[in-house]
């Protein structure tokens, strides 16, 4: 044996070899020494200390060899036990594998397995079931034995598998048609998947479950149906006790949920329909009754259906209280359409799917002259069409069987048809056939005689209206609502230069006025004719302009809206109209100067021989006074003719004094009270000479209540004055004179008549006009201004005056002067009045 030191592990220890024991290592101390704590140790020590231990070691390594040997053989045991069982569970694990490759290849399937998220799966089983080649990555390509869809699915499912550990399964159809299971899920921390082919009794039992959980959810999705249903729905079981209700039900018996109704067992039908139902489940015959029932506190009748099935029962209960309500109430709006119906001009007739007549109006009735006992027999449509020919009533058609199988065709589509019938009696019948829904047809019989003949009558209307329209010399432009051309005329075309094609295409209102800016350049016209065609404006008001053209032509523009949102724009060409007014208006402007001229020289030739005149009525008066020197015989004739002309002289040129200042709104009144009965006498006086002279008689007639008016007495005079003279003029000698005076409404009236020998009507409009004298067979002489200053005077006053007289019957003024004061007003009008006559 030899025996040796040497570190091993850390720990100094000695070897002892021996040929027997093979090589054994003794560690030596109780405890093991570090490599540091011998650092200090040298060899040499030890050598040198043998001596003294040797015998210790000697013993120690006799001790030490002695338990190396019998731990040796207890390890020796320990480990042949461990290689035992070992090798028992080997054998075990084999068994296992022998039984786990026999259960893998009782049935076939394929096995792939994960190990990780990267690592290359194992796959095992039987390859065919999906691939032809013996290739197991193959497996892995879903779509080469899968459709699109379930490879997509199979695909996620993986994923899902490898990434999350989320089971599946599956149940597909390879290409090659067989069913295969697909399950995944995770064991021992890798993803396994297992696919199987699924026939016989497995296929049958895949079958079995997806008929199943298709069955759940079509009940499910049956009872969630029911129970969004209003009417109540209940199972029993084989006793009859309630195993389901819906909501409807729940509600019905006031129970706070469905499970709260089945758990009571609350009932919502009376005994007596529970037990009748009861007594149909035993003999297994369906149950239909009307029963009356509490439905949420009020009750109703129900139509109660009740069936039984496999020992469960399923009743349904239908409310009929509210189908009553809707049966009641559709029975009133039926009643209420037939009133209306019955009230309508279109005749109605309704054939049921029998053709049978089922309703009509009185306007059918009347219409085709049908009693109501024959249409009350409900006939059918042909028995009407017969009836109707038979009275001959129909349209005249050659072939009346076909034309009738044409009508009962309807009956047979889904499609109204519309046509027209002309009677014999000349009325036309617009007639419309309509299926009804639930079968048969409906006939509406509109006639239209009225409306044809206003049709045509409207077209004859128009024509004529376009006619008038192209025969007027103005130009007519109707534009419409979006601002088009919709009507023109000739005129139109012809005033503005504009082609007849142009206006038929219907061009805008811009187009339109840019074309006619070039005879009239003036924007602001056209704007105005924009705006009102094509504006938008709250209130449309038309205009009139009068328009002067670059070619000298002057035309009248109206623009009119119409009620339709239409504008109607006019023009009128009237240059001619133009001329004669311009040229009216010089003529009347150089007739105003010429009066104005005549006026100012008949004043001033008036003033410049009054003035001489008095000279001469003075000297005259003073030579006939005597004073200086008698005059004979002969020289006192001349001076009165001299005096005597001379004052109708001067009471000329007063007048015409006086009607200028008329003329010249000069004139004015000295109103005051003025007597009547004291003016009539100092007119009469006035004319006195006159009457004895020419053996006239005046007859005054004035009652003495006449009293007085307000008025200017020298003018009432004047006027009196006048008129006397004017009637002694013209009358006879033996003849007489009247002067009238009387009060009426307020108004105070002279009449002057005489019993001349009157005015000829053709005269008579001219007698109040100045210097108008008719003097021809009378002995009267004047220049013609009496009854002008009358009229003059008498409208100063606010009066009027008339004249009435026929040849050889004489002539009679009236005047009418207000009793009250005249107002500045009338003064005023009769000045102007007083102004146009003289011009």
């Amino acid at each position: 044996m030899t025996t040796h030191m040497q570190r091993a592990g850390g720990y100094w220890c000695a070897r002892s070899e021996a040929t027997t024991l093979g090589a054994v290592t003794i560690w030596v101390g109780a405890a093991p020494a570090r490599a540091g704590d011998l650092s200090s140790l040298s060899l040499e020590t030890l050598y040198q200390n043998q001596g003294l231990a040797g015998l210790a070691i000697f013993l120690s390594l006799v001790l030490l060899t002695a338990v190396t040997a019998v731990l040796h053989l207890t390890g020796r045991n320990r480990w042949m036990r461990r290689e035992a069982a070992l090798g028992a569970e080997l054998g075990d694990a084999r068994a296992r594998l022998d039984r786990a490759n026999v259960f893998l290849a009782a049935e076939p399937q394929i096995v792939v397995a994960w190990g990780g998220a990267t690592s290359e799966p194992d796959i095992d089983g039987d390859l065919s079931l999906v691939t032809d080649a013996p290739a197991p990555r193959r497996v892995l390509g879903f779509g080469a034995w899968l459709a699109p869809e379930p490879a997509q699915r199979l695909e996620a499912a993986v994923e899902r598998l490898r990434q999350r550990g989320e089971a599946f399964r599956l149940s597909v159809a390879s290409l090659a048609g067989r069913h295969l299971d697909i399950d995944g899920r995770a064991v021992g921390g890798r993803a396994v998947m297992r696919i199987r082919d699924v026939s016989g009794d497995r296929l049958e039992l895949s079958r079995l479950r997806e008929r199943h959980a298709a069955l759940q959810s079509q009940d499910e999705a049956l009872r969630a149906m029911l129970d969004q249903i209003a009417s109540p729905v209940w199972m029993r079981d084989a006793r009859g006790d309630l195993i389901w209700v819906n909501a409807a039900y729940a509600r019905a018996v006031e129970a706070a949920s469905r499970d709260d109704a089945v758990a009571r067992r609350l009932e919502l039908l009376e005994r007596p329909a529970r037990e009748a139902a009861a007594v149909a489940r035993e003999s297994g015959e369906i149950w239909r009754q009307r029963a009356p029932a509490v439905v949420a506190g009020a009750r109703h009748a129900l139509d109660v259906t009740e069936t039984t099935t496999d020992g469960v029962s399923v009743g349904v209960g239908l409310d009929l209280s509210e189908i009553e309500s809707v049966r009641a109430h559709l029975g009133q709006q039926m009643e209420s359409h037939a009133r209306t119906l019955d009230q309508l001009t279109t005749a109605v007739a309704i054939f049921d799917r029998a053709k049978r007549l089922v309703f009509h109006n009185a306007a059918y009735r009347k219409l085709w002259g049908l009693e109501e006992s024959y249409l009350a027999q409900h006939p059918t449509d042909a028995e009407v069409l017969d009836t109707l020919r038979a009275a001959h009533r129909l349209p005249e058609q050659a072939d009346f069987r076909a034309w009738k199988a044409g009508l009962m065709a309807a009956y047979q589509t889904i499609e109204t048809s519309e046509s027209a019938w002309y009677l014999p009696d000349g009325r036309a019948l617009r007639v419309v056939v309509s299926p009804n829904p639930q079968g048969g047809v409906t006939y509406l019989f509109d006639d239209e005689s009225q409306r044809f003949q206003l049709e045509t009558q409207y077209n004859g209307l128009i024509r004529v209206q376009g006619e008038t329209l192209d025969s007027l010399r103005e130009g007519v432009a109707l534009f419409g609502t979006d601002g088009r051309l919709k009507l023109s005329n000739p005129a139109m075309a012809s005033l503005w230069s504009l082609a007849p094609e142009t206006l038929a295409k219907g061009p805008h209102v811009d187009d339109v006025c840019r074309l006619c800016a070039d005879l009239l350049p003036q924007d602001e016209v056209w704007d105005d004719v924009r705006a009102l065609v094509a504006g938008l404006q709250d209130a449309r008001t038309g205009f009139v302009r009068r328009l002067d053209r670059r070619d000298g032509l002057v035309v009248d523009c109206r623009a009119s809206p119409l009620p339709d949102g239409a504008t109607l724009l006019t023009f009128t060409d009237v240059t001619a109209g133009v001329n004669v007014e311009r040229a009216l208006k010089d003529k009347h402007q150089a007739l105003l100067d010429a009066q104005t001229l005549r006026n100012d020289f008949v004043h001033h030739v008036s003033y410049e021989l009054r003035s001489p005149l008095t000279h001469i009525i003075g000297f005259i008066e003073l030579l006939g006074d005597g004073a200086i020197g008698p005059l004979n015989a002969k020289q006192r004739e001349y001076t009165g003719y001299i005096l005597k002309s001379s004052a109708a002289l001067l009471a000329i040129i007063n007048d015409i004094l006086d009607l200028a200042t008329i003329d010249t709104d000069a004139m004015t009144l000295s109103l005051g009270d003025v007597d009547i009965r004291r003016t009539i006498a100092a007119a009469a006086e006035g004319v006195q000479d006159r009457l004895e002279e020419n053996g006239i008689r005046l007859q005054i007639v004035a009652d003495d209540a006449v009293g007085a008016f307000v008025a200017d007495s020298k003018r009432i005079r004047q006027i009196l004055f006048n008129l006397l003279s004017n009637a002694i003029g013209f009358s006879s000698a033996g003849q007489t004179v009247t002067l009238a005076a009387l009060r009426r409404d307020g108004e105070v009236v002279f009449k002057v008549s005489d019993q001349g020998r009157g005015i000829p009507p053709e005269i008579l409009d001219r007698v109040f006009d100045r210097f108008e004298s008719n003097t021809v067979g009378s002995r009267h002489r004047g220049v013609g201004l009496g009854l002008a200053i009358v009229r003059a005077f008498v409208e100063l006053h606010g009066g009027k005056v008339f004249i009435d007289s026929a040849p050889g019957e004489g002539t009679t003024v009236t005047c009418v002067f207000p009793a009250a004061q005249p107002t500045p007003a009338l003064t005023t009008d009769a000045a102007a009045r007083s102004k146009d006559a003289h011009a």
